[in-house]
C-alpha cells in the first residue's frame, strides 16, 4: 500500500493547484487521473485577476501571464451595438485585465510548476473505489494499486465519482440550450482588445482573443454539431456576431459541443473526503467564471488542509466546505443571468436593451460588474 498525505483525483486546473498548493508547502501528495498526458483539449480560455493573484504565491503566474493574451475590456453587445462596456484596467490588481490563455496552456504551466517542486501525476490511472475510515482514506485503482492518505480531494469534474462515492448528491438541472465552442482564425469584424458577449435574437456568441492569432467562440445552439466547421461558425458570427464589418472565419482549428449544467453539491465534505471545481459546482460559461471559481477552491483547499496537517483543529476543513458553497450560489447566478438575458425571446429584445443600455451609461454598474466578473469582490 502506497502511503502520502493527501490523494487527489484529477489532474485539471484545480486538481494541480491543489497538489502545488500542498506540495509548495512541504505535504506528500499523490495526484491522479485517468486520461493519457496531453489528452486534455482547450475548453476553458479565461483566467481572471483573482486567480492571477491566488497563483503568484506558488510561482504559476508568471508564465501564464507572458504566455495569455491580456484582455483589458469585456462588453455586451447586441451585434454592433454596444450595450455594456466593463472595463477591467481601473482594477486595483497587478492584473487589470481578463488573461485569455487556453486550458490546454494553463494545464501544462500548472504541470510545470508541480514538477519543478518535485511533484509529478500518475498517469492513466483511474479511480474505482474510494474509503475511509477514522485515520484515513483508501483509493483504489483500475490496476488494483492501493493508495492510502490522510485526506482525499475530488477534483474530478461534473461525473466525479469521487463525489458518487462520497455519498454526496449534486443538486440543480440543465439549460435546454446546447453549446458549441471553437478556437478559430478570423480576420476583420471584430474589435481588438476585448471579451465580447454577443446578444442577437439567434442566441449568444462569445467572441474572445487567444494567442497565436487564433479567437474561441463559443455559442448556444438549440443542438450543436460533433465537430462544427467553418461553414457552422461563420453562420453564427453572420447571424449574432457584428454586421457593420462582418467577421470571415478563415479556419477551424479545433470545435466541439457540450450541454451545461448548474448543480452544485450538497456539502463540499464528507468526513475526510473533500470536493473542489467541476466536481463540486457548474454552471453556464457566461462570464467564464468555471474554471476560475474551482483554482479558486483549490487554492483555499490546499491551504487549509496543509494547516491541518500541521495540527490545525479539523474544523477548519468544515469552514472550507460551509464557506465555499455560497460563493459558487453566488457565481452560479451571475451566470445564469448572464444566460437568460443573453438567449431572451426575440419580443423581450427591444426592452432588455434598452434597460442594458441606459445601466451600462452608470460608472457604478460598469464597476461592480468589472469586480465580479474579475473575482475580486472575492478576496
Amino acid at each position: 500500500m502506497n502511503a502520502t498525505d493527501v490523494i487527489v483525483v484529477g489532474a485539471g486546473p484545480v486538481g494541480l493547484t491543489t497538489a502545488l498548493v500542498l506540495t509548495r508547502r512541504g505535504h506528500r501528495v499523490v495526484i491522479v487521473d485517468g486520461q493519457a498526458e496531453g489528452a486534455n483539449t482547450s475548453r476553458a480560455a479565461v483566467v481572471h485577476s483573482r486567480t492571477l493573484e491566488l497563483l503568484e504565491p506558488y510561482g504559476a503566474t508568471g508564465d501564464l501571464v507572458a504566455r495569455g493574451v491580456h484582455t483589458p475590456r469585456f462588453t455586451i453587445r447586441d451585434r454592433d451595438r454596444v450595450l455594456v462596456p466593463v472595463p477591467f484596467d481601473g482594477l486595483p490588481t497587478r492584473y487589470p485585465y481578463t488573461l485569455m490563455i487556453s486550458q490546454a496552456d494553463t494545464e501544462a504551466y500548472l504541470l510545470a510548476r508541480l514538477e519543478e517542486l518535485g511533484g509529478r501525476v500518475l498517469r492513466p490511472a483511474r479511480v474505482t473505489a474510494v474509503a475511509q475510515d477514522a485515520t484515513g482514506v483508501t483509493a483504489t485503482l483500475a490496476d488494483g494499486t492501493v493508495l492510502r492518505a490522510a485526506y482525499l480531494v475530488g477534483a474530478d469534474g461534473m461525473h466525479s465519482l469521487v463525489r458518487e462515492q462520497a455519498g454526496i448528491g449534486f443538486t440543480g438541472g440543465t439549460y435546454e440550450e446546447s453549446f458549441v465552442l471553437a478556437d478559430v482564425r478570423l480576420r476583420g469584424g471584430v474589435p481588438k482588445g476585448e471579451v465580447i458577449l454577443y446578444f442577437s435574437p439567434d442566441g449568444l456568441v462569445v467572441v474572445a482573443p487567444l494567442p497565436d492569432g487564433m479567437y474561441r467562440i463559443v455559442a448556444t445552439v438549440d443542438e450543436a454539431p460533433r465537430e462544427p466547421d467553418v461553414a457552422f461558425v461563420q453562420r453564427l458570427l453572420d447571424t449574432r456576431g457584428p454586421e457593420a464589418e462582418p467577421a470571415v472565419v478563415e479556419e477551424v482549428i479545433w470545435g466541439s459541443r457540450f450541454r451545461v449544467h448548474h448543480r452544485i453539491a450538497d456539502s463540499y465534505r464528507h468526513g475526510r473526503v473533500l470536493l473542489a471545481g467541476d466536481a463540486a459546482h457548474v454552471h453556464s460559461p457566461a462570464g467564464g467564471q468555471g474554471m476560475n471559481l474551482g483554482i479558486e477552491d483549490a487554492v483555499r483547499l490546499g491551504e487549509t488542509l496543509s494547516d491541518v496537517l500541521k495540527g490545525g483543529p479539523d474544523a477548519l476543513l468544515d469552514a472550507y466546505a460551509a464557506g465555499r458553497r455560497p460563493v459558487a450560489e453566488k457565481v452560479v447566478r451571475l451566470a445564469s443571468r448572464l444566460t437568460a438575458l443573453a438567449t431572451a425571446r426575440a419580443a423581450a429584445r427591444p426592452l432588455r436593451n434598452a434597460v442594458l443600455a441606459l445601466a451600462g451609461r452608470v460608472p457604478a454598474v460598469r464597476r461592480r460588474l468589472a469586480w465580479q466578473l474579475s473575482g475580486l469582490d472575492r478576496r
